[in-house]
């Protein structure tokens, strides 16, 4: 099962952001093939503002599972994470899913 997770940084969490960042992409090569894509969301000016993440796990303890121990949560740089089911259909232009 695919999911979404959609997540914004707190105010003035810049700075903390990067400081954690290293942790968080450490924790990010360990899911592996769990990582379908991910990315940074920026503001107008390309400033980083939070994450979106579609990840597959086999249901949503999966997902809760690497929540409670994201860098970026267990620090307080996330303060709105939204997760949500997705259906993958294409991915790097070839068709995956149905």
């Amino acid at each position: 099962m695919q999911f979404i997770i959609t997540a914004y940084d707190g105010a003035n969490m810049l700075e903390k952001r990067m400081a954690v960042r290293p942790q968080h992409l450490e924790g990010m090569a360990a899911l592996g093939e769990h990582v379908v894509c991910a990315g940074g969301l920026t503001d107008e000016e390309g400033k980083l503002k939070g994450s979106v993440l579609v990840v597959d796990f086999d249901d949503r303890t999966g997902v809760d599972e690497y929540l409670s121990g994201e860098p970026y949560v267990v620090n307080n740089v996330w303060e709105k994470v939204t997760v949500e089911p997705i259906n993958v259909v294409i991915m790097n232009g070839r068709k995956v899913g149905k």
